[in-house]
């Protein structure tokens, strides 16, 4: 009898476990389980516990298993949709207030690639849409609707217009890589070398304030930001170690840890209900973690190589791997649009 899979949600390709009993080998032959008749790879075998890897095809659907010619209840299993592929993302996407997802083609350091950042609508539709940005890395969508994008090898923030085209709108902000709005339009951005920097919006963008708001310790990586519902700044800034905490910097650019325990946690979203999304591996299982406000955490979706997350108006995640954007119905609802 299966009882549940853990998570209840994956991205193709990733591994689960089943958990139930009577699920273990028998003398004659091994277990099997299938997703609306696909089967899956079988990873361990226990009678209460199997772990199956998914294949790269899997769809949303019911998993059964198959024990010496009886089959077992069927549970639903979410599997993410791929919408794009031959992507870059090093960070997590922007998605705009009518759902349209924008993402990177970043390229490896000082490496120029032909297009900066790819718009994909909401029906698996990508295009094109910026080019000539060095690295594009992070992404963030203004409370007034425009994007900006940050070049981690130029240490520049650009605006970008409607028809793609980008004008730098502050520079000399180190190794730039995270960022994010609130809603009273401050955009923080991460220097993955130890700064967070503040740029305070003023009557016009000559006007704007640009000054140092928190310093952490260096990252091996990148800096990741998201705001949460009553203005925290959250960040990761992964290291080498398999236990990095995902940091709370408040109004006055106080830091302290806020969860401790996550392997190479990299992008984040923040929900309706304060709950925190990391990208990053929990008790040794990659994909995404929620953190709820309590600080309990919990692996949502499993996943290989997923680098970002956010939450689309339409009502779906959106999760990015480090070539690939999937979109994952959880039911999570996303911060209200300022």
């Amino acid at each position: 009898m299966l009882t549940q899979s853990f998570p209840a949600a994956a991205l193709p390709g990733a591994e689960i476990a089943l958990l139930g009993s009577a699920l273990g080998a028998t003398t004659t032959r091994l277990p099997a389980a299938v997703l609306d008749g696909e089967e899956t790879s079988l990873v361990m075998s226990r009678s209460d516990r199997l772990v199956v890897r998914l294949p790269e095809q899997a769809r949303t659907g019911l998993m059964e298993v198959l024990r010496d010619g009886e089959r077992s209840n069927p549970i639903p299993l979410i599997v993410g949709r791929q919408l794009s592929d031959g992507l870059h993302p090093v960070t997590s996407p922007a998605v705009s207030r009518s759902g349209m997802i924008f993402t990177t083609i970043s390229g490896p350091r000082g490496k120029q690639t032909p297009v900066s950042i790819v718009r994909i609508s909401p029906d698996g539709e990508g295009t094109p849409f910026v080019s000539g940005i060095l690295n594009a890395t992070g992404v963030a969508i203004h409370p007034g609707g425009d994007l900006f994008v940050s070049s981690r090898a130029e240490g520049t923030i650009y605006r970008i217009d409607a028809g793609g085209d980008a004008v730098s709108y502050a520079d000399s902000m180190g190794v730039a890589t995270g960022i994010a709005f609130d809603g009273e339009g401050n955009l923080f951005v991460g220097d993955r070398s130890g700064t967070i920097f503040k740029i305070a919006p003023g009557h016009s963008e000559r006007d704007k304030r640009i000054f140092v708001f928190a310093t952490l310790e260096p990252s091996v990586a990148a800096y990741h930001l998201a705001i949460g519902p009553d203005g925290t700044l959250f960040v990761t800034a992964p290291t080498l170690a398999s236990h990095d905490a995902v940091w709370a910097i408040d109004h006055d650019g106080a830091v302290r840890p806020w969860y401790r325990g996550l392997g190479r946690p990299q992008g984040l979203a923040v929900d309706a209900e304060s709950n925190v999304y990391v990208t990053a591996s929990l008790h040794g299982q990659r994909g995404l973690v929620r953190i709820d406000p309590d600080g309990n955490a919990e692996l949502v979706v499993a996943g290989q190589n997923v680098v970002g997350v956010a939450f689309s108006p339409l009502g779906s995640t959106i999760l990015t791997t480090n070539n690939a954007i999937y979109e994952v119905e959880l039911g999570v609802d996303a911060m209200a649009a300022e």
